[in-house]
């Protein structure tokens, strides 16, 4: 017995713990466990959810070159879930063997080369240890299908059973077998939720077959086939809007390859419940992609936003590794820095050729927003007499035609050099007038153009900075005491295997003894800042994302500061000839549909919306 105090307080007891001994304890002796319990744990692992186990089976299905899948589901898939398919089926002696653990057709040796779903052999026999379990199959040979049943891992004997070739793969009653699980589950609701949400992935990656989703109380998903066209499945799944303002990638290399589709950096959401990745047509959760998603966008996206992208990424197969997790969800790469920087490279270029864009025109509920409410003519309502125009009441037609002539409202600039509307070769248009004093208006032949004066001329600057920054070794200062960072050995190997990058960006470090490490000089730039909180991210970076990004980006973050206090400030009056000027810099600098800090530039209103609004 252990008793555990506070010191000086003899009297107090915290704790009492007794050791567990083979005399006290029988649990203590090894032994096997049932083949019940076996598989108990490994569902606790394969199994997590109503959505994981229609993830396995759809996967099965795929496997069996299905081409259409359909799924029903009750209360959420926690009493019912039924995924049916027309693949290639079962024999009666194959189906006595899917439910046996580590039973498979899919691999034999090699798992260096995997090319299926399914490779373990745990699925079915998971399933049936929590549940009750029912396979109905038949081959394409066979006149006769057939039917086997496991509820609480109790294995049916295998039965004849009418039904057409492919397998019909039922479950009952989800983790009835441990009621503990049950707790955790989510309502109904959000259970259903991620079942559709798991269909949706994997029907993206398999733009050729058909899935069907339904469900009680819920509305039937049905996305037919599209073969050969992935947008059309894309937009199937995202909608017609993902489409209006994503930019295609397809990228081929030697031993690695990347297509799909990213959003504009205006097209962003909230969480990256809407980033689908995939390797090897298999939808994955995986941290290495995340990044390589997120650092493609740093500068174009605000701070707490997320890309929506569709990106499929084909690599060799002995490049990647698949079996790290019973849910097959995360991968390990060979070479992770060879596939981040290949995503960052192809998603940077493809958003650098798109060019000027922002998120497509005005939605049905904003233009609804600028009518009146009441459908009452807006000249009915009462008039604030102080910003009325001043005039007298009773006036002849020439002074009427005086006053609106030379009258131009507060804030604006008027035009000055017409412009015929065919005649403007401008991406960004002519400018017309200034609003505000912070906003440009701008007019191409088919939509008008706002401009955020400041925002636009951040960015401009931020460029060039960024370009001086990439192509130049920046100064450094010295310390005068050098900062010194303990670390384990393999630490300050992999420190020191970056020391001539990092000597580029103005951070010089060095070895200083055994487990150490110098840092003697610093980016000027950066002014007073914590070097040795940045070589410890530094070191993080290095090991998760094999990268020394941390030390640009917060170089970067100084330029953009820098910009942003160099640039035109909000209130300042601009001739048409510099707002000309400004829309010319922006059509040839980079990224200039976003400001520093993700925030759009400018936007469009196209000239049809603009013609809905009067209803013409």
């Amino acid at each position: 017995m252990y008793i555990i105090k506070f010191p000086g307080i003899a009297e107090k007891i915290i704790f009492l713990y007794r050791r567990p001994t083979a005399k006290n304890n029988k649990c203590m002796r090894i032994k096997k466990l049932s083949e019940k319990v076996v598989n108990q744990i490994a569902a606790g692992e394969v199994i997590e959810s109503p959505a994981s186990a229609v993830k396995e089976l759809i996967e099965n299905a795929l496997d069996a070159d299905a081409t259409h899948v359909e799924i029903t589901t009750s209360a959420g898939g926690k009493s019912f879930i039924r995924v049916s398919d027309n693949g290639y089926g079962m024999t009666p002696d194959e189906l006595s063997m899917a439910v046996q653990r580590h039973c498979t057709s899919k691999i034999f040796n090699d798992l260096d080369k995997i090319y299926t779903f399914g490779f373990r052999g745990e699925a079915l026999p998971s399933i049936g240890a929590i549940a009750q379990l029912t396979l109905i199959s038949r081959s394409a040979e066979q006149d006769c299908g057939a039917q086997i049943i496991i509820s609480g891992g109790k294995v049916s004997l295998v039965q004849p059973a009418a039904t057409n070739p492919g397998t019909i793969v039922e479950i009952k009653n989800l983790f009835f077998e441990v009621p503990a699980r049950l707790k955790f589950l989510k309502s109904e609701q959000i259970e259903a939720n991620a079942i559709k949400e798991v269909v949706k992935r994997i029907a993206i990656s398999y733009p050729n077959v058909r899935f069907t989703l339904s469900g009680i109380n819920r509305s039937k998903l049905d996305f037919l086939p599209t073969p050969g066209d992935l947008m059309s499945r894309v937009a199937q799944v995202l909608g017609e809007t993902f489409y209006e303002n994503s930019i295609e990638l397809n990228k081929v290399s030697k031993d690695i390859s990347l297509k799909g589709y990213v959003g504009i950096p205006t097209f962003n959401r909230a969480n990256t419940n809407q980033q689908y990745l995939f390797v090897n047509g298999r939808p994955v959760q995986d941290k290495l992609l995340f990044s390589a998603v997120r650092a493609s966008y740093t500068e174009t996206i605000p701070k707490g936003r997320y890309p929506v992208v569709v990106l499929l990424l084909n690599i060799d197969q002995t490049m990647v590794d698949v079996n790290v997790h019973p849910a097959k969800s995360d991968v390990r790469f060979r070479n992770p820095a060879i596939v981040r920087n290949f995503i960052i490279d192809t998603i940077r270029q493809a958003l650098i050729r798109k060019g000027l864009v922002t998120s497509s025109t005005l939605s049905t509920s904003m233009l609804s927003s600028f009518h009146n409410k009441f459908g009452k003519p807006l000249l009915n309502k009462e008039l604030d007499i102080k910003y009325s125009p001043s005039y007298p009441s009773h006036l002849t037609f020439q002074e009427e035609q005086k006053i609106f002539v030379d009258y131009s409202p507060p804030g604006i600039t008027p035009i000055t050099n017409a412009v015929a509307q065919d005649e403007i070769p401008y991406p960004l248009g002519i400018a017309c007038a200034q609003i505000h004093q912070n906003y440009i208006i701008s007019q191409t032949h088919d939509r008008v153009v706002i401009i955020d004066q400041h925002a636009a001329h951040e960015r401009i600057l931020f460029e060039k900075m960024r370009k001086i920054l990439e192509k130049e070794r920046l100064t450094s200062q010295k310390l005068l005491i050098p900062e010194i960072i303990d670390f384990i050995e393999e630490e300050c190997n992999l420190i020191m295997a970056h020391a001539d990058h990092l000597h580029k960006l103005g951070l010089i470090v060095e070895r200083f003894g055994a487990g150490a490490i110098a840092i003697r000089e610093t980016p000027t730039i950066l002014g007073k800042f914590n070097a040795s909180a940045l070589l410890r991210d530094l070191l993080d970076e290095i090991i998760d994302d094999h990268t020394t990004d941390c030390l640009f980006n917060k170089l970067e973050q100084t330029l953009a500061t820098m910009a942003c206090h160099a640039s035109i400030k909000s209130g300042r009056k601009m001739q048409i000839e510099e707002m000309n000027a400004l829309l010319r810099e922006m059509e040839k600098t980079p990224n200039s549909s976003q400001c520093n800090h993700g925030r759009p530039t400018f936007i469009e209103l196209k000239l049809r919306d603009i013609e809905k609004l009067f209803g013409r």
